[in-house]
């Protein structure tokens, strides 16, 4: 059950400082997409987001975004953030994240996973070795296979002491 053990859980991404980062040994960051920078199937600009990133890559922190979203939806967001990734990226399976890491072009103890799911990017990133940091998701996301997955992650967050509300 290990696996699904995020290593931080934050509430919100603005507490991803270059501070929290260095206090962990990470340099660069993988970044899940919906509800983890952008509210769910959002396209509206999220100026508090781009201005959070541009924070980081100014102090040297390397981005990447790894999301199962579409690539037209993955591609609109990269062209704002100004760093790469993909969309539809294969999550959780762990080549996925690792071949993320190598385009950071650093070591796996040296990159964090974000996201908001357990199932995918918690999983996923421990499965791949990474520091795994869980945050809030932005919105509740009303998917039929999302509201199951949240009633189960609730039982794996509390199972390591973390009382989730969505």
């Amino acid at each position: 059950m290990s696996v699904l053990r995020p290593d931080d859980v934050i509430t919100h991404l603005s507490q991803i400082t270059p501070e929290f980062l260095a206090a962990r040994g990470l340099r660069g960051l993988l970044l899940d997409l919906d509800n983890t920078l952008v509210p769910y199937g959002s396209y509206e600009e999220a100026q508090d987001m781009l201005a959070w990133a541009a924070e980081l890559r100014g102090a040297g922190i390397g981005l990447y975004l790894l999301s199962n979203a579409t690539g037209k939806r993955a591609a609109f967001w990269l062209e704002r953030l100004g760093f790469s990734g993909v969309g539809m990226a294969g999550k959780p399976n762990p080549r996925v994240y690792l071949r993320a890491v190598k385009k950071l072009k650093l070591e796996t103890p040296q990159v964090g996973m974000v996201g908001d799911q357990v199932f995918t990017d918690v999983l996923g990133g421990n499965l791949a070795g990474l520091h795994t940091i869980l945050v809030h998701p932005l919105v509740v996301n009303a998917l039929p296979h999302t509201r199951v997955a949240r009633k189960l992650e609730k039982l794996v967050l509390r199972r390591y002491g973390h009382e989730w509300e969505y």
